[in-house]
């Protein structure tokens, strides 16, 4: 019989490939810079409009970057007039491109900083964040720890890990390699945290999914099949929307990724969460709207 330590590393490099494998990157990632003038977002000029106030930051997800994730949606709301900015996070040491991977805490505090800065260049007193994946869940941590609530007006999260994943019963297979977490934990620890059940997890839905003054909308696939059972990504709360995109279009077989990365009808819920006022309805002829 193999000795448990020579199975464990293969299992957390299962765990990584995974997940990994879920958020395709685009061929021109190594030489990318997140798009700083008027020909891209991230424009510490633009001025937001009075149809659309708040500057909108996107939140990259576990694995991703802060180009890769919004090379679609990014262009799809500068062309509805709004101030786009995307910031990384979560970078370990040596590992580039992929992100999204320190501790989750500390990662909330790159994105308070990020949210700071943009408010002070655009001049606005509130921004709207729309994350995808943990980059949908991460920035509940700022609003419920880090005083974010003051500062943002909406949380839209397109597959956001809310509730813990069990990477489709992946995890289930950890208890079984002792140390396993452990090990996890010190090579990627946003992994670990992310897992049902984890410390982190507990501490941030304890006393309840959201926070007074911000309004949430969350943008789920039952094809998702990273943040796993789907239906964990949903929150409880008054001020929630939850949104399964096969109820807008049945012939939506988008998954985990391509949810965040070229979905247009989730594209249209974001447009509609960022501007309920003159939302119109989500079908599956949205895609050519």
């Amino acid at each position: 019989m193999l000795p448990w330590k020579r199975v464990l590393r293969p299992l957390v490099a299962l765990l990584l490939t995974a997940a990994v494998a879920a958020v395709p990157a685009t061929a021109a990632h190594a030489a990318a810079a997140a798009p700083t003038s008027s020909s891209g977002w991230n424009d510490y000029s633009c001025k937001p409009s009075a149809t659309h106030p708040r500057p909108v930051v996107l939140v990259h997800g576990t694995l991703a970057n802060s180009v890769d994730n919004w090379l679609s949606l990014a262009p799809y709301l500068e062309d509805r007039d709004y101030c786009v900015f995307s910031l990384d996070y979560g970078e370990l040491p040596g590992v580039p491109v992929f992100h999204g991977l320190g501790p989750i805490d500390k990662s909330a505090e790159q994105l308070s900083a990020f949210v700071d800065k943009v408010l002070a260049a655009t001049g606005a007193a509130k921004a709207d964040l729309v994350g995808h994946s943990q980059g949908g869940m991460m920035p509940r941590y700022y609003l419920k720890f880090l005083g974010g609530a003051a500062k943002v007006n909406a949380l839209v999260g397109i597959a956001p890990n809310n509730h813990g994943t069990t990477l489709s019963g992946l995890t289930n297979l950890l208890p079984y390699f002792p140390g396993a977490e452990d090990l996890l934990t010190l090579a990627t620890p946003a992994l670990a945290q992310q897992v049902v059940g984890s410390d982190f997890m507990t501490k941030l839905n304890a006393g309840g999914d959201t926070v007074p003054g911000v309004h949430y909308t969350v943008i789920a696939s039952k094809y998702d099949e990273v943040v796993t059972p789907y239906r964990t990504q949903f929150l409880s709360g008054s001020d929630v929307k939850n949104v399964l995109i096969q109820d807008l279009c049945p012939l939506d077989l988008s998954e985990h990724a391509l949810l965040g990365l070229t979905d247009r009808i989730a594209f249209h819920e974001v447009a509609n969460a960022l501007d309920p006022a003159h939302a119109t309805a989500t079908t599956c002829a949205s895609v050519l709207s």
